[in-house]
């Protein structure tokens, strides 16, 4: 019943040889491109910000990467005890994007960006979770538009990112202060010239 129901979502999403040049190529920007917003989040959030929020912005960073780690693990142990080939490999639809013929269950892309979409809904503000649920819900339309991957590997990720946060979430509680006294004494350690300068917050 399930694989009926992904095939019938991958029939109903995945593009055609006629769809729209201009629509195949921003899926191809937003399938490999926005993913790029992660890290980039991550680096300025900890690095700059009012001095009143730079704390508040390290303890999200923090709890973030736990729940990135944790969903990176579970995503690899899910796809290695529970593989699945993408569409291309079983030659079913179409496929727009050059990828390696690895396992698509759960994707590494949809664990990824739900996983850090659901951290800020979770432990920063409303609006930018949305923002960046929104965000999410493109790069798993995308690769599968374009033929990567099926509907229900993004439903994994999603899965797999909500019981990520929720495990950082426990793992914050108890750990999340000792975790930020270390992540900022090592920091300090490595970036004492641009702290110097004021290049970055201390």
């Amino acid at each position: 019943m399930l694989e009926t129901l992904n095939l019938s979502l991958f029939d109903l999403i995945n593009a055609t040889p006629a769809s729209p040049a201009w629509l195949i190529q921003a899926a191809i920007f937003i399938a490999k491109d926005l993913i790029h917003i992660v890290p980039v989040l991550i680096v300025t959030l900890w690095l700059w910000g009012p001095r009143h929020q730079v704390n508040s912005q390290r303890h999200l960073v923090i709890r973030t990467a736990i729940a990135l780690a944790i969903s990176m693990t579970v995503s690899w142990l899910l796809g290695q005890t529970f593989p699945h080939d993408r569409p291309f490999v079983d030659g079913i639809g179409y496929h727009f994007l050059k990828h390696a013929p690895d396992y698509s269950w759960p994707s590494d892309h949809g664990t990824v960006i739900f996983t850090f979409a659901l951290a800020f809904l979770f432990w920063h503000r409303l609006w930018s979770g949305l923002m960046l649920f929104t965000v999410a819900c493109a790069v798993a339309w995308s690769r599968i538009y374009l033929g990567v991957h099926w509907p229900l590997d993004m439903v994994g990720g999603l899965l797999v990112g909500l019981l990520s946060c929720l495990s950082a979430q426990i793992i914050g509680n108890v750990w999340g202060t000792a975790l930020h006294r270390f992540c900022c004494r090592v920091y300090r350690f490595c970036f004492a010239l641009p702290i110097r300068k004021g290049w970055v917050r201390d």
